[in-house]
Order: C-alpha cells, then sequence, then structure tokens
C-alpha cells in the first residue's frame, strides 16, 4: 500500500526491534512504522533508540495494542504518532504525511487515554509535572511540558471563543482537517488558529495544547 503512493518509497523492512534500529541508523529513513511486539527487542526500546540517534527521523507507532501504559511509554519514547490496526488505509497514508511534517498524531480513543494518564499524574504530582520525554528536549518531537507557573499564566494571551474550542478538539486527538469539518472552516484557516493559539499559549507543539487544555478544565 505504501509502495505504490507516489509521494512514498519503502526503504526497507525489519523482522524485530534490533533490526529496526539498525537499519534506520544505515537507512536513515524519514518516518519508520513501528509495531510494539516484536523479538529481541521491544518496539519501545526500539522508538527511545531511534529518536535518541536521529533526531530528524519521525516514528509512527502501529499496534494492536491500546493499553494505556503501553501507549504512555510508547509517547514518552518519542514517538510522533499512534495508531491502532484497525485505522483505514487513508487515515494511515494521511498520518504519514502528517509525521513526515513533523506534525504529532493519535487516534481519538488514544488521545482519550493519554489525557487519562495525565490526569493521574496530576493528581499525585502538584501542578501536573510531567516528563513525557525520555531524551533531550532538543531531539524529542514531544517535549516534556513543565508546570505552567502563575508567573507564566499571567503573560499567556487569553483565547477568543473559537480558539477555546478549537484547542478542547486538539486535546481530544483530532488533526487539522477533522477540527476543519467539525467547526465548519477550511484547513488552513484551523492551521492559522492552532499557530495563534501556539503562540498566546507559548506551547510548542499539539501535545503541550492538549495538555494546557486539560490544566484549564482541572483549574491548575
Amino acid at each position: 500500500m505504501l509502495s505504490v503512493e507516489p509521494d512514498m518509497e519503502v526503504v526497507g523492512q525489519a523482522c524485530d526491534g534490533v533490526e529496526a534500529v539498525e537499519m534506520a541508523q544505515q537507512l536513515l529513513p524519514d518516518v519508520v512504522l513501528m509495531d510494539l511486539h516484536m523479538p529481541r527487542k521491544g518496539g519501545v526500546a526500539a522508538t527511545r533508540e531511534i529518536t535518541l540517534s536521529l533526531p530528524q527521523t519521525h516514528v509512527l507507532v502501529l499496534t494492536t495494542l491500546e493499553a494505556e501504559e503501553t501507549v504512555f511509554e510508547a509517547i514518552r519514547a518519542g514517538a510522533h504518532a499512534y495508531l491502532l490496526k484497525d485505522v483505514t488505509e487513508d487515515e494511515l497514508l494521511e498520518t504519514v504525511r502528517a509525521v513526515h511534517r513533523g506534525e504529532s498524531r493519535l487516534t481519538p480513543q488514544i488521545a482519550r487515554k493519554v489525557m487519562e494518564q495525565f490526569l493521574r499524574l496530576g493528581s499525585v504530582s502538584e501542578g501536573l509535572k510531567l516528563d513525557v520525554a525520555a531524551h533531550s528536549p532538543a531531539s524529542s518531537p514531544i517535549q516534556s511540558v513543565p508546570p505552567m507557573t502563575h508567573a507564566q499564566d499571567d503573560m499567556t494571551e487569553p483565547l477568543n471563543d473559537k480558539e477555546e474550542k478549537i484547542l478542547r478538539l486538539i486535546a481530544e486527538g483530532m488533526s487539522n482537517r477533522q477540527i476543519a469539518n467539525t467547526v465548519f472552516l477550511a484547513e488552513g484557516t484551523v492551521k492559522n488558529y492552532v499557530s495563534r493559539i501556539m503562540d498566546k499559549l507559548h506551547a510548542n507543539t499539539r501535545t503541550e495544547l492538549a495538555v494546557m487544555s486539560v490544566r484549564q478544565r482541572r483549574g491548575d
């Protein structure tokens, strides 16, 4: 399916996690589709090694697993996207392209699990102190999100009603296209809204925006 797409080239296929890391380092792919259950080295460990050594290579986890601990560990390891294997072909292809552009994508059910995990962490850690990156922020597609201080909160520019709605949809794991269809706007307009929201909240990634949205609903 991937090899017949005019803008994609399959440069290699690995049989296990050890081979996945070795081939990624040799072939320097733009995107890696990573399974989580593999012999010799699991997908989480392989993802961590690839994202550490190859910051320009983006990992898309594609699996049948949706256990919350597995989801969270894969994201901490540096995965840009996490899809279940029952996604449609169009969804998979669009996500590969989005990951190549540097975007982070989670299916709605996975996004909910991540947000639930953030909330649980917040209940035992004052200010929702999260370390969602297993390596340095400079090379991480999903960076560590420090607790928002009152000083930072004062510096953020308030969102209007439309921006608040789009922020909630981002927290639900929606892509720009899905948000556009939901709020009846052009996809380019949504992209502009997202950029403006990130500027106002001083966020670097969509994942940071999602965490901020959860904080706002919890009143942190």
